[in-house]
């Protein structure tokens, strides 16, 4: 049988938690490409009740946000150091990314290999929701509404990402194997 042809004997819990590495390869290609002037910078009129999130300032959110998830869902799981957005750098950034993400990842596996006494906690103020699909989807699209802000506000700073980029990005299979997993299944 080939990858391209379904296979009864994937453990899916196992595929959606590759999936949400695949995800923070995402992260990565972003940081990777950025250009370091686009970190720190500012929207022309951006000041007061108006002002927007710096590109630091949203990945230290995404990053932050995730210990949240961790230690609200997980608090046996070792917890990352907290980023501090006012003065984290782009590498410390990736690097802690990287690493929440692989909390993450062991949180998910745990939960969708036990899913009937794991519950996820989004945040204080929402539901929790048995683990399940929809923790992992709700994790992927945090993530990558994220992105979609740092790709739009470093293309209005004047430092678009280069173009090779964004076929990176889409190349799930490249970057599936990037993370050590054979094929996207």
């Amino acid at each position: 049988m080939t990858h391209s042809q379904a296979d009864a004997s994937v453990d899916l819990g196992q595929v959606m938690v590759e999936s949400y590495a695949v995800n923070e390869r995402m992260n990565q290609i972003i940081l990777e490409n950025l250009d370091p002037a686009a970190w720190r910078a500012q929207l022309p009129g951006s000041t007061g009740r108006s002002k927007v999130r710096t590109i630091a300032a949203i990945f230290s959110h995404v990053h932050n946000i995730r210990r949240k998830w961790i230690r609200l869902s997980a608090p046996h799981l070792k917890l990352p150091a907290q980023l501090d957005r006012a003065n984290c750098t782009q590498k410390e950034t990736a690097a802690a990314l990287l690493e929440s993400a692989a909390r993450c990842c062991d949180m998910l596996g745990e939960a969708l290999a036990h899913p009937q006494s794991r519950i996820f906690h989004r945040d204080g103020w929402a539901k929790p929701w048995p683990a399940g699909a929809a923790m992992q989807a709700y994790m992927i699209t945090h993530d990558a509404h994220h992105r979609g802000q740092v790709c739009m506000l470093a293309h209005q700073l004047g430092y678009p990402l280069p173009a090779k980029s964004t076929p990176d990005m889409w190349s799930w299979e490249k970057q599936w194997k990037e993370c050590g997993f054979t094929h996207p299944r």
